[in-house]
């Protein structure tokens, strides 16, 4: 009888020992293990206002769990107009993911994993993107279009987006090209691979600070006005 009491409660031992072991696989977060299998393009000891946006984006592959890595207008004002966000990156072969974690512990930038994307960003971006759908069937048009396998923008402005999405959604895609209402828009820097349609509108709004409304056959991005906490600088990482 002690025998088989034993037993059992070693079997008991074993199946807590691996149900535990799963938790903590399914605590891990997706993201940081993809992100960690990619090797940073270039060896740098320091991301900086400089280099770190081309870096990161360049250093982004494909990968099942994101796809696409966007910079929010809070992540690079931090370091493009408030010169604020330098990271140091330890020796060796850093990966893509030493280099989002050596931004969010020594910066004012956060990462979020909003799937399928990857969203580096301050206190001040919303997460959501604002859309407005009177058209349903437009809607569906869009989630069946694909992408270019692979699309990066780096600083662009709206005129170099623009061409991009309406070439493949096949909607009247406004502002056009060279238009004033497209002044205020920010600057995109993102990179994607294997977008949907309706994916990379999302995409362009959250990295241009925009919002859109999909009516029959058009699609029509405006400046999205809304604006999340000020970043506290007596919070800033040490």
């Amino acid at each position: 009888m002690n025998s088989l009491k034993s037993l059992l409660n070693t079997a008991l031992t074993g199946w807590v020992i691996f149900l535990c072991a799963l938790c903590k696989l399914a605590a891990e977060e997706p993201w940081q293990d993809a992100l960690g299998q990619m090797p940073l393009v270039e060896r740098v000891t320091q991301l900086n206002r400089t280099n770190c946006v081309d870096l990161v984006l360049r250093s982004f592959q494909s990968n099942s769990v994101v796809k696409a890595l966007i910079f929010m207008p809070g992540a690079t004002d931090e370091l493009y107009m408030f010169h604020r966000a330098q990271a140091s990156l330890a020796p060796g072969s850093p990966s893509l993911f030493d280099a989002v974690a050596a931004l969010t512990n020594q910066t004012l930038v956060h990462a979020t994993f909003h799937p399928p994307f990857l969203l580096l960003h301050t206190d001040e971006d919303m997460l959501e993107p604002l859309i407005e759908i009177t058209h349903p069937a437009t809607v569906e048009r869009l989630k069946k279009a694909r992408l270019a396998s692979h699309v990066l923008c780096n600083d662009r402005d709206w005129d170099f987006v623009q061409p991009i999405l309406r070439q493949t959604l096949k909607v009247g895609l406004r502002p056009w090209r060279n238009s004033f209402d497209s002044w205020h828009f920010y600057r995109h820097s993102f990179a994607a691979w294997n977008l949907n349609g309706w994916e990379a509108l999302e995409a362009a709004a959250l990295a241009g600070k925009t919002k859109f409304a999909v009516r029959r056959r058009q699609v029509i991005f405006t400046v999205d006005s809304r604006v999340g906490a000020i970043p506290k600088l007596d919070a800033f990482p040490r």
